[in-house]
């Protein structure tokens, strides 16, 4: 079951969002020099710099950072859908598990699950929702969050049908 279209000003607000819900990401292709230029920067492990040294470890090859592929899954949660959400600000991550490695040319392809949404109060919903990214049929990554987002203002209340 999607979520509701956005309304006209282009907001999913959260009343809209409902448990269960998949939505498709899309997909990135990670090449090698977007790895190592990443891993330059965040995370200069020699797994994810130089080839020779990974040649002799157990992938094989240079693979990708997990902080990258964190990234890269965070890319497409905010293309995908969070910034069609009213996000204030998100209140945890939790449980990121790393279950393949990421190697260059490798197509991740992201989802998120609406897991729960909570209306806290008048003015904001606290929404979870388990993310995850694949590579082919593997799964990569998989992580939860929370997120605080406003709820709908009584402006922005969608037509009951029938009151026409």
């Amino acid at each position: 079951m999607p979520d509701r279209e956005p309304g006209p000003d282009g907001v999913v607000w959260p009343e809209d969002l409902v448990a269960g819900t998949v939505i498709d990401l899309g997909g990135h292709t990670v090449t090698k020099e977007e790895i190592v230029r990443f891993a330059a920067d965040w995370d200069p492990q020699p797994i994810h710099l130089d080839d020779d040294y990974a040649a002799t470890r157990e992938f094989g090859e240079i693979i990708a950072s997990g902080v990258h592929t964190l990234g890269v899954f965070q890319r497409l949660a905010v293309l995908g859908a969070y910034r069609r959400w009213p996000v204030i600000a998100g209140r945890a991550i939790r449980d990121v598990q790393l279950t393949h490695a990421v190697r260059a040319g490798a197509t991740l392809r992201g989802e998120i699950e609406i897991a729960a949404v909570r209306l806290t109060d008048e003015a904001r919903a606290l929404l979870t929702t388990h993310g995850r990214l694949f590579v082919g049929d593997r799964q990569a990554l998989r992580i939860t969050t929370d997120a605080y987002l406003r709820r709908r203002p009584p402006e922005a209340a969608p037509a009951v049908r029938g009151a026409e």
